[in-house]
């Protein structure tokens, strides 16, 4: 996705005095060269015409900046020093705190700095940040409000043709229809990872254009929802401010088979106590990865965040009840899902379940307490007792 790089930044300058081309340079930390801009296109009105210089006060080196090829050659994204953000007024720890516990957070709008590409060789670039020293210089040529807005919809233009190659659709067949033939779990897995594609580009383009007054249009045509676009135009002309749930073109983020609603509760997850299943019994394999992700919300530290080994733990248990549910469950609704689509869920949870077994390892490498230490290696050897249930299970429907 895309290249975040403020915090890594040391200083820049962009370029935009020549009408049609912007230019730059940009120091990284880490990196001995800067990285040269070569862009067709204007940045927005503030910008146009003039030299923006910028310096990053604390610039904190980023590994993953070595990927950036020093030639940065393709086309202008939405480039300006007048971008209104939400900014918190509270530290990163405050922050975080206040969001745990479902605190208000206080904020002011700022205006952001807001530079975008789109590289021929890295893809889509952005620096976005509030807190460097920026030094405009005299305007050499003037931008029009009508260039602007004609600029602003070519860069809306390049966020679609991007996004198009990260979600990468597969072309219709005729196992399309409406009622298509039953598909292999190849073929499942295939639209499984387009379902993946599609959910990580849904939420770049939501933090993109989250502030914007017109997200819902702009997020829509970038993801390249026509069919929903059609029914905001039915809706904006019948004066409907209502949601669009019956839209047959509106194209979702979520795998078939697993309710995401999340309980409220302060851990992020959801909560396994919940009849999200319905009434009707449990498979064994279900039940019993059920019992486990709840097992485990008892013994790792409820405190810890994303990206710790208890939280991993946790969501990649949770993800394979879920799934299993989906899967599994009898519904009492006379539905059973095609033999290739059980196939390749059970395969990714066989995933899920290596990760978690990789966490758990982890959190008995650093822990002491006698108790603790026996409490996870129960864990451990129930999440490779499922995972032997659900190899045999796939073994079986092959």
């Amino acid at each position: 996705m895309a290249w975040r790089i403020d915090e890594a930044v040391i200083r820049g300058e962009i370029d935009n005095t020549v009408e049609g081309r912007t230019t730059g340079r940009i120091w990284l930390a880490g990196r001995e060269e800067p990285l040269v801009l070569s862009l067709d296109g204007d940045c927005w009105r503030d910008l146009a015409g003039t030299r923006l210089r910028f310096e990053n006060p604390s610039p904190v080196a980023d590994s993953n900046t070595k990927g950036l090829l020093p030639e940065q050659i393709g086309i202008v994204g939405d480039m300006t020093a007048s971008r209104k953000n939400k900014v918190p007024l509270v530290e990163e720890d405050e922050f975080l705190r206040l969001y745990e516990n479902k605190s208000t957070i206080p904020f002011e709008w700022k205006n952001t700095l807001y530079l975008e590409w789109f590289s021929e060789a890295n893809g889509r670039v952005v620096i976005e940040t509030a807190n460097y020293q920026l030094e405009v210089f005299p305007h050499q040529w003037e931008m029009d409000e009508d260039a602007e807005e004609a600029q602003k919809l070519a860069n809306l233009q390049a966020m679609r043709d991007f996004m198009a190659q990260v979600i990468r659709r597969r072309e219709p067949t005729g196992t399309d229809a409406k009622y298509p033939e039953e598909l292999d779990e190849y073929e499942w897995e295939e639209r499984l990872k387009e379902s993946d594609r599609l959910t990580d580009a849904y939420q770049e383009v939501l933090e993109k254009y989250m502030e914007d007054a017109d997200s819902e249009r702009k997020e829509a045509f970038v993801m390249g929802w026509d069919g929903l676009l059609d029914a905001l135009a039915d809706r904006e002309e019948a004066g409907d401010g209502g949601y669009l749930e019956d839209d047959e073109d509106f194209e979702s983020t979520e795998e078939p088979g697993f309710d995401c609603d999340s309980d409220g509760d302060d851990d992020g997850f959801p909560d396994p106590d919940e009849d999200m299943f319905g009434e009707d019994e449990s498979h064994p394999l279900q039940a019993r990865a059920q019992e486990l992700a709840m097992r485990a919300m008892d013994v790792v530290p409820g405190d810890k965040g994303p990206g710790t080994p208890a939280y991993q733990l946790v969501s990649n248990l949770l993800q394979v009840s879920g799934k299993l549910a989906g899967a599994l469950n009898d519904r009492g609704s006379g539905f059973e899902p095609e033999t290739g689509y059980v196939l390749a869920i059970l395969k990714r949870c066989l995933n899920w379940l290596n990760e978690a077994v990789a966490c758990c390892q982890q959190l008995m490498a650093e822990e002491e307490d006698p108790d603790q230490l026996a409490a996870l290696a129960h864990i451990r050897s129930s999440a490779f007792e499922i995972r032997d249930g659900i190899t045999e299970l796939r073994r079986e429907l092959k």
